[in-house]
């Protein structure tokens, strides 16, 4: 039944080695405005993995997943990274070549930042819907910062971490109701010189901080609270029906905008993965999902609201059913 598309598995991988902001080698240089933004974060400390591509990442975290629940995929998408290991070549091919996944169909969801994650588990439950004989999908991403920075001002401050996770029939959390859009008017806000610039000297550029501050904030305020309306008519619940709401881990300033908007609280969880890690892109709504569902928070029947927008412009809601 197309109604009964779920969380197979859920898998994240976490760096034992955790770094203070304030000792970021970056923060030596910075104005006394952006040091007051990293202060001011909700971020204590960022995990750091050891040189490791993001493509190994990802594969590593498949890897272990598929150890723990064996069995073949019928796809494996990969959540684009910040930046990719290889141009011309295939990062989600080496995952595929790595993690073993050879009959799977494997391509990339890439341009849609942190809201990738929840782009592609609705995308999966899409192509399961559309294709009766596909039965499980396998999602895996990796964060790591696109140059040397991990502070990126006036957004964030970047940690490592991965994970996968399954989307499969008879799975829980059932998928009931998942909404997408976009903004193209935003695509260049923020960029990377890349082409012109050394890896080592990437610096990430926001064009108009204000327009992020104040545009994008109107645009995400006014789409989020409409969306999140649409998915709870679609199943049929109030707000106050909902167990618990997650979102992706950015600020802590984030979490209070996002309660008085809509009137729902965000799960104290997001906060406490946010000072210990940081940002880990479209990793954080995966990693809140996963330690909200191994809690007792929430029971079989409860739903789970999670929310998910990105600088890019790229907003998401979704409702779980546990």
């Amino acid at each position: 039944m197309t109604s009964q598309i779920g969380v197979g598995a859920l898998h994240c991988v976490l760096p034992d080695v955790r770094v203070p902001v304030g000792e970021l080698p970056e923060t030596e240089l910075m104005t006394a405005e952006e040091l007051a933004f990293v202060r001011g974060s909700g971020i204590d400390t960022v995990g750091e993995f050891a040189d490791e591509p993001v493509s190994a990442l990802a594969a590593r975290a498949v890897r272990e997943l598929l150890e723990a629940h064996p069995g073949p995929a019928d796809l494996l998408l990969m959540v684009g990274s910040r930046a990719p290991d290889v141009l011309i070549g295939s990062d989600v091919s080496r995952v595929q070549a790595e993690s073993g996944l050879r009959s799977a169909f494997a391509f990339s969801v890439d341009g849609l930042g942190c809201t990738g994650s929840s782009a592609a588990w609705g995308l999966a439950r899409d192509l399961l819907i559309a294709d009766p004989g596909r039965q499980r999908v396998v999602i895996a991403h990796a964060s790591r910062p696109a140059g040397l920075d991990r502070v990126r001002y006036p957004v964030t401050v970047i940690g490592d971490g991965a994970y996968a996770m399954t989307m499969t029939r008879g799975g829980r959390p059932v998928l009931r109701a998942h909404r997408m859009e976009t903004d193209g008017a935003f695509h260049d806000l923020f960029t990377i010189d890349y082409k012109k610039t050394p890896w080592y000297e990437w610096r990430e550029h926001c064009a108009q901080p204000d327009r992020y501050r104040m545009e994008l904030a109107l645009h995400s305020r006014l789409r989020l609270s409409r969306m999140v309306d649409e998915v709870l008519a679609e199943a049929g619940i109030e707000r106050g029906e909902v167990a618990a709401t997650l979102m992706q881990n950015v600020t802590a300033s984030a979490y209070q905008f996002y309660e008085t908007l809509l009137g729902l609280p965000i799960h104290p969880l997001c906060r406490g993965h946010l000072a210990a890690y940081g940002h880990l892109g479209a990793m954080d709504v995966v990693l809140n999902l996963q330690t909200l569902l191994a809690g007792d928070d929430v029971a079989e029947g409860d739903r789970v609201l999670v929310i998910n927008n990105s600088p890019t412009a790229a907003w998401s809601v979704t409702l779980w059913e546990v």
